[in-house]
């Protein structure tokens, strides 16, 4: 896709949102790209089955977005040719009664991928600064010492939990984490009309609920965060993507193409090599085999 450059949806210097687009024009149509994406797919796989062989790299990825701006089925499409055993998905809601007796990272800790896997954080740790920024009365339910109004949030609050955030990923990137982040940016027009389908669509109206409309509202608080997380945790080894995502076949075109381009990268996920005793016996391996008929 030529007029797409993916390099230049790496958040590698400050980003202004509102500049930024949610719709990228390309001459391709959308089977052309559905056809690309299962080309992806189909190198993803394969790359994953040397990572589970090679057991020495992991991979993190994260979504992050507006209420319908198409993760679950991002999810579906990009990761839906790799072998079972070899991705996870996992989604962050409120958290738990356990999850609340532990500090904010400790349900995000658990979910890590194994080596040889991909996770996907469908909604990720950055909820902790995004959800609880606008709602800065959910912080009470961590029952943290010191804080027993919003009045009590210091002022540096936020800073100080992106700092750990970036810890985070660094810690987890030295010990053969690959993470990659992404942001799906939607419009708010595109946000209206993908709510008024669920509406309209009455096998889509389960995924409605007054409560969207409700965070609408308080969109420019979000973006404002979205924003300033961009800004302050894109680093080297755990890069912000940001993803037009008003056409939901280029985003995840873009996604996939992202991930595999990244991983190629590493260019030392190979299959491991026989053993040398192994290797000197295959043919009498073979030869026990084909001799050995029922």
């Amino acid at each position: 896709m030529k007029n797409v450059n993916i390099h230049d949806l790496r958040v590698t210097k400050p980003v202004d949102i509102k500049s930024l687009p949610t719709r990228i024009k390309v001459k391709e149509d959308d089977e052309t790209i559905k056809s690309k994406l299962k080309e992806i797919r189909h190198e993803l796989s394969e790359i994953q089955d040397k990572m589970y062989a090679h057991n020495k790299y992991s991979v993190l990825i994260c979504l992050q977005g507006m209420d319908t701006a198409g993760k679950d089925s991002l999810i579906r499409e990009v990761f839906k040719e790799i072998n079972p055993r070899g991705v996870v998905v996992e989604s962050f809601k409120t958290p738990t009664s356990t999850e609340l007796e532990h500090d904010y990272l400790w349900r995000h800790y658990k979910a890590l991928p194994e080596r040889g896997k991909i996770t996907v954080f469908n909604r990720t740790h950055y909820e902790n600064v995004l959800v609880t920024r606008v709602h800065p009365e959910y912080i009470l339910n961590e029952n943290i010492p010191g804080i027993r109004s919003v009045a009590d949030i210091p002022e540096n609050f936020w800073s100080e939990r992106m700092k750990d955030m970036n810890h985070f990923e660094h810690h987890i990137s030295k010990s053969g984490t690959i993470v990659l982040k992404f942001f799906l940016h939607l419009s708010k027009e595109e946000q209206r009309q993908r709510l008024l389908r669920r509406l309209e669509k009455e096998k889509h109206n389960w995924k409605f609920s007054p409560g969207d409309l409700e965070e609408r509202s308080l969109w420019d608080g979000y973006q404002k965060c979205y924003e300033e997380i961009l800004n302050t945790t894109s680093t080297e080894k755990a890069p912000w993507f940001v993803i037009p995502a008003d056409d939901k076949e280029l985003a995840r075109y873009l996604v996939g193409k992202i991930i595999l381009t990244e991983l190629q990268k590493y260019t030392d996920i190979q299959n491991p090599e026989l053993d040398d005793e192994v290797k000197e016996n295959i043919k009498r391996y073979k030869q026990i085999l084909s001799e050995n008929k029922d």
